[in-house]
């Protein structure tokens, strides 16, 4: 059974079109125009449990807007969504204790105290037992290497110590989803690593659900095997990681190490793909997916070839290549 299930999930927003100047402040008074935009369109998917997915699309998109109707902050315009069999914005409070919802760019923990109170107050709050919150807040602590910055001002804390305790305040009440919208935004590339590493570690050990937005590809690849991705509201894709490349990216990278680089002349590269680079040495080559092993042997067999490798596009130009249509 399916932990989180949505359907035909629609959210409009209606915005007030405001006319420049003051003469337009006035007509407002009386008339007013407005737009309806819809931040997300019919979006439909299914997430199993343990399962740890990414939630891809550019700024805009309705990613964070889709996050929030799943939490229960928002309420759809229509569609429906069931996450632990409750729907969302009911806020039952049987499914408020089961979930978390962590905001890169907002805070939860009170910034003028010490975040070992915050953590507190969500234990009295979440009903946690003394000796259970003690073990729990020792052990994220240490994985997360800030155990001695418990008693420090959250005001003092460095943005990757702050998203680091509010992680841990995410999870003191050990919920079965997690939502994670942007969990390593500006942080410093050893944070963003510390963060991957606890994150993967505790999907592996507590089997909790996670979905996951984020801009950096390295949180991706790292942690998520299958990636939903939406563009203007509406599903895009919704698969394995590595089919991304295979069904965007309809060519690959053939470069090889040769000695008379130089005196092979442009146009009888072009009868093997797209000259990408040229050096002294060597030369890359743009070559469409059905024809690299017989680009391959092509060049094996007719020019004095040292070596060969063969690589995909990366990840990140063909997600940045999907934003961009």
């Amino acid at each position: 059974m399916a932990v989180i299930e949505v359907n035909g999930l629609t959210r409009a927003f209606r915005t007030y079109k405001k006319q420049p100047g003051f003469a337009g402040a006035v007509k407002g008074l009386f008339r007013r125009q407005y737009e309806q935009t819809l931040a997300v369109n019919e979006v439909s998917f299914k997430i199993e449990p343990g399962e740890f997915v990414g939630f891809l699309g550019p700024n805009g998109a309705g990613k964070t807007t889709t996050l929030k109707m799943l939490a229960g902050l928002l309420y759809p315009t229509s569609g429906s969504a069931k996450v632990l069999g409750f729907t969302p914005w009911e806020r039952d409070d049987g499914y408020r204790r089961q979930f978390a919802l962590v905001l890169g760019q907002k805070n939860q923990l009170w910034w003028d105290l010490p975040a070992r109170e915050s953590l507190e107050l969500n234990a009295k709050i979440y009903g946690i037992p003394k000796d259970r919150f003690e073990r729990t807040v020792g052990e994220l602590t240490e994985l997360l290497n800030v155990k001695e910055k418990l008693n420090v001002n959250v005001r003092e804390l460095s943005l990757g110590e702050r998203m680091k305790m509010e992680l841990i305040a995410s999870l003191l009440h050990q919920p079965k989803v997690l939502f994670l919208d942007e969990p390593t935004i500006g942080l410093d590339v050893i944070s963003q690593k510390t963060v991957r590493q606890f994150l993967r570690r505790h999907n592996e050990e507590q089997k909790t659900t996670i979905l996951l937005t984020s801009h950096y590809m390295a949180d991706i690849q790292e942690l998520c095997q299958r990636v939903i991705i939406i563009d203007h509201g509406k599903l895009f894709f919704d698969g394995k990681l590595s089919e991304i490349v295979d069904r965007f990216a309809d060519f690959k990278f053939v470069s090889i190490q040769c000695d008379k680089a130089n005196e092979v002349s442009a146009e009888n590269l072009a009868r093997y793909g797209e000259v990408v680079e040229k050096t002294a040495g060597s030369i890359t080559l743009k070559v469409k997916r059905d024809r690299v092993i017989t680009t391959c042997k092509a060049l094996l067999d007719e020019l004095p070839v040292s070596d060969i490798d063969i690589q995909e596009v990366p990840i990140e130009d063909v997600i940045r290549q999907i934003f961009a249509r």
